[in-house]
């Protein structure tokens, strides 16, 4: 994603891939985070904080369903940031996380085609 966007809300550029095809540059960055949901860990943990009271887990809810390391669900977080998908706020010892609907809202745009385009092909 580029510095001149705020997180969470894809370029203008992302139409519909019926719509025009790719340009290698947003190629690129669509599969990185398409790779960040790629993963059934990160998955998982994306589903768990989009489905969790409120819309945001304390990380320390999310390490008690996984069999894994803290670490590891560290890193898995990081690259679930790193793609824009959540944010994290930390609030004392923890950091509470929430997804960031414009972004999947960004990646549904993509993947479905609006009426006109879809009458059109």
């Amino acid at each position: 994603m580029s510095n001149k966007e705020p997180p969470g809300v894809a370029p203008s550029c992302w139409s519909p891939l019926v719509g025009q095809p790719l340009s290698p540059e947003h190629a690129s960055e669509i599969s990185r985070v398409f790779k960040a949901l790629g993963d059934p860990v990160r998955l998982r943990l994306l589903s768990l904080i989009a489905s969790h009271a409120g819309g945001e887990a304390c990380v320390c809810d999310l390490t008690e369903v996984f069999d894994l390391s803290g670490p590891t669900i560290s890193h898995h977080l990081k690259v679930l940031r790193e793609a824009e998908l959540i944010i994290g706020e930390r609030r004392g010892t923890w950091i509470h996380y929430r997804v960031v609907p414009q972004r999947l809202a960004s990646l549904a745009d993509l993947l479905i085609p609006t009426t006109a385009e879809a009458v059109a092909s």
